[in-house]
């Protein structure tokens, strides 16, 4: 991770997020949390990290998705040199995606 984010209020912020039941508690936290575009932009990032693991074009993907190819380019760069937490996340629930 990151040493810049490792905040104490950025670790408080985690523990918030892992203390979350289920998807309902999610959605209510988030709701709380961020602007609906926060959301929106942070699920954007997350369904492009998985259709480039997938071998999807930027065109497929912008196309898919509406994400500028700036996003996808910046979501390609995480996956091949960032931290793996999408990798991480992606093979523990990959086949529960509701999009492929």
């Amino acid at each position: 991770m990151n040493k810049k984010i490792q905040t104490p209020a950025v670790k408080d912020l985690f523990k918030g997020i892992l203390a979350l039941k289920d998807e309902q508690e999610c959605f209510d936290f988030f709701e709380d949390l961020c602007t609906i575009n926060e959301i929106l932009s942070m699920s954007q990032r997350f369904e492009v990290a998985f259709m480039l693991k997938q071998g999807k074009t930027y065109l497929e993907i912008s196309e898919e998705t509406g994400a500028s190819t700036a996003t996808i380019s910046r979501v390609s760069r995480s996956l091949n040199y960032g931290a793996d937490g999408y990798d991480l996340v992606f093979d523990r629930i990959g086949k529960d995606m509701e999009k492929a």
